[in-house]
């Protein structure tokens, strides 16, 4: 479930950072992989923005200046399932403000060095692939950070329910599967079985 294809086109099993040591790791590897200091800052703020909201990378990339400069929170309109969904910047505003500080007050968030608009899902794609790449890791893509995001909040929250509204997943099940919690209880359940 939200796999993805490596540069041979080898299909990955796309997984969530699991502890704060993997999160911190791939931060630091977000750093080194920009060619200067604006694309590290961009870089972690749009990793930091994924793994506390739990948005997709489509709707991330259209984020403009004017939607989260100086907010706790932001209403958007998925991309994917066309539904309005509230998201909370709380815990990400020092962030955002110290990657907004001497840019403009209006335009897009992360923009593209070609033309006016965004980055692209493929770009967003690219900067996680690399950043991978610099600690070994074969298992991320986009879906990282929504499932990062989903992982921790259920670990800390234990509430399926709320989490399968946040993500609109038709079902717990679904849920669970995605953020990689089923197999996970299973090999917990089966670790000390015996008969």
């Amino acid at each position: 479930m939200a796999n993805t294809t490596d540069k041979k086109g080898m299909i990955v099993d796309v997984q969530p950072l699991r502890t704060s040591e993997a999160i911190n790791d791939f931060r630091e590897s977000l750093s080194l992989a920009g060619k200067n200091s604006a694309q590290s800052q961009r870089n972690l703020l749009l990793f930091n923005i994924g793994i506390n909201t739990g948005l997709r990378i489509g709707d991330i990339v259209k984020l403009r200046i004017e939607d989260v400069k100086g907010r706790s929170y932001l209403v958007i309109r998925e991309g994917k399932t066309e539904k309005t969904r509230k998201v909370y910047l709380n815990s990400i505003m020092a962030d955002i403000s110290d990657y907004l500080d001497g840019k403009p007050s209006e335009g897009w968030l992360f923009p593209s060095r070609k033309g006016d608009g965004h980055i692209s899902t493929t770009q967003a794609y690219r900067i996680l692939a690399k950043a991978a790449e610099l600690i070994g890791r074969k298992d991320i893509g986009t879906h990282t950070l929504r499932k990062t995001f989903g992982y921790h909040y259920y670990r800390e929250k234990k509430d399926i329910a709320t989490l399968m509204a946040i993500f609109n997943h038709s079902s717990q099940s679904v849920t669970k599967r995605y953020i990689g919690i089923t197999d996970e209880e299973i090999e917990i359940s089966l670790r000390d079985f015996s008969l």
